[in-house]
């Protein structure tokens, strides 16, 4: 039977099992994606967190020699904000990220993905892919991935915003234009270490058969690791991440084309009911002047459903304006670029089915080059999909303190 007859098959046969049943199916495994894979911790959570513990998975059948699994996949991230600065005010409801799409595994070893976006506020309703690959796993130790993926240089830039317990990444993050381009790239996991490289095209677009083939925009080369530290500093989970980037970018680069070279280490721990991330990263080689900063992050969760997250966020840079303002709402309300730059942020996030449907409310104060900015959020995070695994918090949970909810 060809393949696709074998695809509609099952995907018709699993999808009246789901009708039927009012659940989708929680029995199988989460798939291992280009997110560093580490095993999760078990925590307890809701009934109805286990329900949609597969939401979107159609297909789940390790004996099919075809067909092992086949998702339907998709967030919806929408917020508003009150943003008031020194030089300025705004607020407004947006649409942040909605994204669609399909993964499937093949043959036991080959995994597709193809994931659609719209532009923000749904405007315009299709605007490119943001990731288009395909991977084939030799071995646990090498899976090599060609097409339009994920740049993943820093912890802060590798997590999916899917499992981010604050607004937006950190300002350093954003300032190196990390996004989605073209590329090859190879990881695995050999013992403790799990590695991923690649090379990168430093320009994507909506046009994605034009972001294949005019490969002319330059390129970044990327290396990254997470190390498992096991018990050396008597938490229950301990890592290391590290990255490298070199870019040779010019003119056409729309993507990495601020800073030739960037570093970062970052150590992310988990004890109990509480975590703390804490990250160095350093971009140097551009013309508007190297910068430095870090990134702490701790965590708490009062109870299997409510978390209270903090971030505090310093950078420096050897020019005036080395350092540019987040582009969202900071930049709206007129934060000028400078060389120093501080944020402090105070949040506090409700898992009504763990990551896949939670609402966060956050506050934040920053300030650079004599000004200030007070922004305020509430956001509504939703996915349907593969899991991610990796360390925290890439889909993970901790044990709330105080008590735990069935």
């Amino acid at each position: 039977m060809p393949l696709y007859s074998v695809i509609r098959l099952r995907a018709v046969t699993c999808f009246l099992s789901i009708t039927l049943s009012a659940v989708v199916d929680c029995q199988g495994q989460s798939p291992q994606l280009t997110e560093t894979t580490q095993s999760r911790p078990s925590s307890s959570v809701s009934r109805f967190g286990d329900q949609l513990e597969n939401l979107g998975r159609i297909i789940k059948d390790e004996n099919d020699p075809y067909v092992q699994e086949l998702w339907l996949l998709g967030r919806y991230h929408g917020q508003y904000y009150w943003a008031r600065g020194s030089d300025g005010d705004a607020n407004d409801f947006e649409t942040r990220r909605t994204r669609f799409g399909f993964q499937g595994r093949f043959f036991k070893k080959l995994t597709l993905h193809a994931q659609a976006i719209t532009g923000s506020d749904w405007d315009p309703v299709y605007n490119g892919f943001t990731e288009l690959w395909l991977q084939w796993a030799f071995t646990p130790e090498f899976l090599i991935t060609f097409g339009q993926q994920k740049h993943r240089f820093t912890h802060d830039r590798n997590v999916s915003s899917r499992y981010l317990n604050y607004l937006e990444r950190a300002m350093l993050t954003n300032m190196f234009g990390a996004d989605y381009t073209p590329a090859v790239t190879a990881q695995g996991t050999i013992g403790s270490l799990s590695y991923y490289t690649g090379v990168f095209s430093n320009a994507t677009g909506s046009d994605i058969g034009a972001a294949f083939t005019e490969l002319n925009s330059g390129h970044t080369l990327l290396a990254a690791a997470y190390y498992n530290l096991g018990d050396l500093f008597g938490t229950d989970n301990a890592f290391l991440h590290s990255t490298y980037i070199n870019s040779e970018q010019n003119e056409r680069a729309t993507n990495f084309n601020r800073f030739n070279n960037g570093a970062s280490a970052a150590l992310i721990l988990t004890q109990g009911s509480s975590s703390l991330v804490t990250e160095f990263t350093a971009g140097m080689g551009s013309d508007d002047g190297n910068a430095y900063g870090i990134n702490l992050q701790p965590g708490w969760f009062l109870t299997n459903h409510i978390q209270l997250v903090g971030r505090y966020q310093f950078a420096v840079s050897n020019k005036d304006e080395g350092l540019s303002p987040q582009r969202r709402y900071e930049r709206e309300v007129n934060l000028p670029k400078g060389d120093q730059y501080q944020a402090g942020y105070l949040g506090i996030d409700y898992y009504l089915s763990k990551h896949r449907l939670k609402v966060m409310n956050g506050i934040e104060y920053s300030t650079m080059g004599g000004e200030h900015v007070w922004t305020a959020s509430t956001m509504l995070r939703f996915y349907f999909g593969p899991h991610s695994s990796g360390a925290f918090p890439m889909n993970q949970m901790l044990p709330g303190t105080f008590w735990e909810v069935d």
